[in-house]
């Protein structure tokens, strides 16, 4: 437990050279949609295999303990996720919170954090015995909730009753009316239905069924497959089809071939008033008039469907959430449990709207998020997801690295404010554990993290003929928005000769002609106002004299990792 004492801002700030500034963007009134929106670190030198996007790293079949070492990770930035989490908490973006960090099985960091109930209503009176955030708390994961459907839909798919472009109608009839009979199955999990992003179905109708009803009748907001967004009745479909070809309530069918298997015996809809003591609370909600929401699902449309639908409902914890993540990392299996077929996991993770960049979507999971990934997104081969009440999980299958952060941000007011920061801080956290290998028996300049970064490294130039700057580049930095340059001072100016942005090929050797009358040379690296990819190293940058460079202003950090 973490739970003791909180940071000073400023020692976090120092260490992690980013933005503490946490901004909210969230309203009262929206719908339960997730939007997007200088030292050097003390540690042991690195495990020299397990590096950055491993090719050897070996996969447990279980998750289990482990060092950071055994697990190819650096222990410092692990650490310093505590005060990142403890910032949040004193600033009253969530009174509590569970990380868990696992690498190729091997878990590395497991904490809690604050509280999992601590105040009685939305005017923050706190309880008389505020209840401690514990490593087996049992979070409402919100939309989280949408990959056990999408999951549920490919077991299903497995058993061939059902191709990916079929149209919804074929298997559910009444679907076709008001224009939706073209709707496929496949647009449905990659939010590409038309489908308008909400509407209140806690506010219509007088059971699970008239509600159902509502959303089989709801005309769409845009044709099939020319937009994206982001919508829960696309998963309130998908759950109503996994029963319709099951023949099970969507709640039996997870547990049966999902939670059940992977022995995730945390995880259910609908927990019993036995476990209150054990959820996290949510919010005190007045419309509808609910009162403390704790131990049923927040979400009120899918509370008005009796707490089991497609978009949310999953009650879990970090752990068994992380066995569910694991099999997408160990080819369908946990254990000697196999939910889905290698081929169908890679079916799951590969994108399907390529025509809507920004918006990259397997089948049910986001790809390549960085509003809330940061520097563990990798193009579109991270994935993962985010829920309202303030959980996500992001999975790396390069590195074999799972990331969940769980909070109760919502309790006991969803204006508490964003969790996005926090989320991004999280993962570049994780990201920055995973060391990239450095060639040789020296170190690399670092650059750093932070947003709104302009960060320079500078040497005087004293040339009396033309020269050749050489140096050795490693670098993720994200594309477009986030760039390295070297320039030269000359005739009372900056001018560039070289901009890296992008992901470099590994290690790559670069040389630049240096003229003779400039007077100084210098390493930029800029970002922009959020997202961090995993950053710009430069290794033995010197002049073709042969000396190394000695820079006079240096804002980088030597690493060894």
């Amino acid at each position: 437990m973490k739970r003791n004492t909180f940071m000073i801002t400023a020692v976090c700030t120092m260490l992690l050279g980013t933005s503490t500034v946490f901004a909210n963007n969230d309203h009262p009134n929206d719908p339960t949609i997730e939007k997007e929106e200088k030292l050097t670190f003390p540690s042991k030198k690195p495990h020299p295999v397990f590096t950055w996007n491993s090719t050897v790293i070996p996969v447990s079949s279980v998750l289990h303990p482990s060092s950071a070492r055994g697990a190819g990770m650096v222990e410092a930035p692990l650490q310093q996720i505590d005060q990142i989490m403890n910032q949040a908490i004193s600033q009253k973006l969530m009174p509590g919170a569970v990380t868990f960090v696992a690498r190729a099985g091997k878990i590395v960091k497991h904490d809690a954090y604050g509280y999992s109930a601590q105040y009685t209503d939305d005017k923050f009176i706190e309880m008389e015995n505020p209840i401690p955030m514990e490593n087996d708390t049992i979070f409402d994961l919100a939309s989280i909730s949408k990959i056990f459907t999408a999951t549920a839909v490919m077991v299903l798919f497995e058993k061939g009753l059902f191709n990916l472009d079929d149209p919804v109608a074929k298997h559910i009839p009444e679907f076709a009316t008001n224009g939706k009979n073209n709707v496929t199955i496949r647009q449905l999990l990659t939010h590409t239905s038309g489908f308008t992003a909400w509407i209140p179905l806690y506010s219509k109708g007088n059971s699970r069924e008239d509600r159902l009803k509502l959303v089989l009748n709801q005309p769409l907001k845009n044709a099939p497959g020319t937009t994206y967004e982001y919508s829960d009745l696309n998963m309130i479909t998908l759950g109503m089809l996994i029963e319709h070809l099951s023949g099970q309530r969507q709640d039996e069918f997870v547990r049966e071939h999902i939670t059940e298997p992977l022995g995730m015996m945390d995880t259910m809809y609908n927990p019993p008033a036995s476990l209150k003591h054990r959820i996290a609370a949510t919010e005190y909600q007045a419309t509808p008039n609910r009162g403390l929401v704790w131990g049923e699902v927040h979400d009120e449309n899918a509370w008005s469907l009796d707490g089991v639908a497609g978009h949310a409902g999953v009650f879990s914890t970090a752990n068994d959430l992380a066995k569910l993540a694991h099999i997408f990392i160990n080819e369908g299996k946990y254990g000697g449990k196999r939910i889905l077929k290698p081929e169908t996991v890679q079916l799951l993770l590969q994108n399907q709207n390529t025509a809507f960049p920004g918006n990259d979507h397997g089948l049910g999971w986001e790809l390549g998020q960085g509003w809330y990934m940061d520097a563990l997104s990798e193009g579109t081969f991270s994935f993962g997801h985010t829920g309202y009440t303030g959980t996500s999980i992001v999975v790396s299958p390069n590195n074999k690295t799972v990331a969940i952060l769980l909070t109760n941000r919502v309790h006991p007011s969803r204006n508490m404010g964003s969790m996005n920061q926090t989320r991004r801080l999280f993962a570049r956290n994780v990201a920055d554990s995973i060391p990239v290998s450095i060639p040789g028996k020296s170190d690399a300049w670092f650059a750093g993290y932070g947003d709104k970064l302009n960060r320079v490294m500078e040497t005087d130039l004293q040339l009396s003929k033309d020269a050749k700057l050489t140096f050795s580049t490693w670098h993720m930095i994200e594309n477009v928005w986030d760039s390295g340059t070297v320039e030269i001072f000359r005739d009372g100016s900056w001018h560039q000769l070289a901009l890296f942005t992008g992901t470099s090929n590994g290690w790559e050797k670069k040389e630049l002609a240096i003229p003779s009358d400039a007077t100084k040379l210098r390493f930029v690296y800029g970002t922009d106002s959020s997202t961090n990819s995993r950053g710009w190293y430069i290794q033995n940058p010197k002049l073709d004299s042969g000396d190394d460079l000695s820079f006079s202003k240096n804002e980088w950090v030597l690493r060894d990792y």
